[in-house]
């Protein structure tokens, strides 16, 4: 076995073991979970009027604990990296999406679209929010890929780009734009929170819905125009 054989071995094998610790030990903590732990709920439930918004989960996901949202948004992008260095979109046989599923395409991804901003909007006092609104507009996006919908190599390369990188980039300015008048990361002004959450979460949904629909594409759009 050459050197190189080998030190790949040795990576995948340490990559197995690193796996199998964590699995093991998240595990273990939801296994250990006592059935009547309290939670913070009576702590985001003093604090939820300085919030900015009046759902419990929201106030967690983009206020009290908005660095895990953060990062569930830069794995998101990373994920996508990873399929665009793989190269263009994969060759496949183009096929007419027939009557069905254009006409289906034609009714649903306006609707989808509609539901998508209801869910951003509501996101701040009912079930809802970014995550949510960006899946239901990825799922429109899937339906026009589907349908043979493709962008136009004008709008496949700055432009698509900037869009992806839009929610991870309010996150970080609208967390770390008050570092300037001495507040910490991520923590926002009460009489702005809630206007900064929501252009946050706009901001994250538009990305969520590109992304997703980008990963579904499974290359870089502009190398597939390039063909």
């Amino acid at each position: 076995m050459t050197a190189n054989g080998q030190t790949g071995k040795t990576f995948r094998l340490l990559l197995v073991l690193l796996l199998t610790v964590m699995a093991v030990g998240l595990g273990y903590a939801v296994l250990e979970l006592h059935s009547s732990a309290g939670g913070l709920s009576k702590q985001v439930a003093t604090n939820l009027e300085a919030s900015g918004v009046s759902n419990p989960v929201t106030a967690v996901l983009l206020n009290f604990r908005g660095y895990d949202t953060l990062l569930e948004m830069a794995v998101l992008l990373v994920a996508l990296i990873g399929v665009w260095s793989l190269g263009g979109i994969p060759d496949y046989r183009e096929s007419s999406p027939g009557p069905v599923l254009d006409t289906l395409s034609r009714l649903l991804v306006p609707m989808l679209i509609l539901v998508a901003g209801y869910l951003l909007w509501v996101g701040t006092h009912a079930p809802g929010g970014a995550f949510q609104a960006g899946s239901v507009l990825g799922a429109a996006g899937v339906l026009l890929l589907l349908s043979g919908w493709r962008l136009e190599k004008i709008f496949a390369g700055l432009p698509l780009r900037v869009i992806l990188i839009l929610g991870l980039g309010a996150f970080v300015t609208a967390g770390g734009g008050f570092l300037l008048i001495g507040n910490v990361f991520m923590e926002y002004p009460s009489a702005l929170a809630g206007e900064l959450i929501l252009m946050v979460e706009a901001a994250a949904t538009l990305s969520i819905g590109v992304t997703l629909a980008a990963l579904f594409l499974g290359g870089r759009p502009e190398a597939g125009l390039d063909k």
